[in-house]
């Protein structure tokens, strides 16, 4: 097996400098380390886990979460999965740090420079799809801090992977659903988050495609954005189907089923409309029941709040990038029978 001492040799340069590249700590020039990466991997350099323990210990690592708020439902699972691990990683002198925020570019800022200040080494991130918080993702992972996405990513970062699910994969499965239960006509509501969150517009997406050879006869009428706000979620909800009363199918691509759902009921349509939406929550589980939703579907939240923190310390006391970039998790549908 590959030492420190030999990896240094073949580079050319100190075994310090291979330690701080292979675990993360400390400035080395880029070209340097990259260097010194790709002569660890071709030596299928492996560190001792031992080592790595005790290694962990001493660095006193502490890592940050930014999550959206906890007013959705969804958030709260995550938050259960994050506090599961930060337990884990405890023991290894490890601390976990958690933000939470509503959906806004500058609060998310705000939450990253927050956690800068307490000198985190690493951050999960539920990030907008947005340039600013492209590049302070790009500008984290220059300075030695890696950046894992969960629930949502963002295009063309340098967060070193994501933990999620395959939204339009998620959104092509929902539109199956409608098309198993409906027949005739089917003029379908779209309930989203927000534009900005990537994994919403990727869900709308793959609902479209799947729709694609079924348009004669499902049709997408109107999309209305709530910012997963429960509140909003109720009045976009309710006006979407008072303008239009043909609607005989919704769809919640993001947060505000309860409100969405609350809308539906205070209108009468209770049972009369196909409704599809994510997450298993208490209100979810009590609109299936109810028959007002026909199926949600689920990501598990759990994983998503600790995969990130595990593959972040695995990062920063090894020095090893995530086996796999895209790292989706379960599409996993309920209905009233299996809830």
């Amino acid at each position: 097996m590959a030492t420190i001492k030999e990896i240094a040799a073949i580079a050319g340069v100190s075994r310090g400098t291979v330690d701080r590249v292979l675990n993360n700590r400390g400035s080395v020039n880029p070209a340097t380390a990259e260097k010194i990466r790709e002569i660890a991997k071709a030596l299928d350099y492996k560190p001792n886990k031992a080592g790595l323990a005790l290694a962990a210990q001493k660095k006193k690592l502490k890592l940050g979460v930014v999550l959206f708020s906890t007013d959705n439902p969804f958030f709260a699972d995550v938050l259960k999965g994050v506090d599961e691990k930060a337990a884990d990683l405890a023991g290894y002198n490890c601390t976990v740090l958690v933000k939470q925020i509503p959906i806004n570019v500058d609060a998310q800022l705000n939450a990253i420079d927050e956690l800068l200040r307490e000198e985190v080494n690493g951050i999960a991130l539920a990030p907008q799809n947005d340039a600013r918080i492209r590049s302070r993702i790009n500008e984290l992972y220059a300075q030695g801090i890696p950046v894992v996405t969960l629930n949502t990513d963002i295009e063309n970062s340098a967060r070193i992977a994501y933990v999620g699910s395959n939204y339009v994969k998620s959104g092509r499965t929902a539109a199956g659903l409608l098309r198993l239960m409906t027949h005739g006509e089917v003029q379908i509501g779209i309930i989203t988050g927000s534009s900005g969150i990537l994994c919403h517009t990727e869900r709308i997406a793959g609902f479209k495609d799947a729709l694609k050879p079924y348009q004669e006869h499902m049709h997408i009428i109107s999309i209305a954005e709530t910012q997963d706000d429960e509140i909003a979620s109720y009045e976009q909800t309710s006006r979407l189907l008072k303008e239009h009363p043909e609607t005989n199918a919704l769809f919640f691509a993001a947060g505000g089923v309860y409100g969405g759902c609350r809308a539906i009921v205070s209108l009468g349509l209770a049972g009369k409309l196909h409704v599809i939406a994510f997450d298993k929550a208490e209100t979810t589980e009590q609109f299936l029941r109810e028959g007002v939703l026909s199926a949600v579907i689920c990501q598990q939240p759990r994983t998503q709040g600790k995969k990130p923190l595990d593959m972040l310390f695995h990062y920063l006391t090894s020095g090893e990038l995530p086996d796999k970039e895209y790292n989706y998790t379960a599409v996993d549908i309920r209905i009233l029978e299996n809830i």
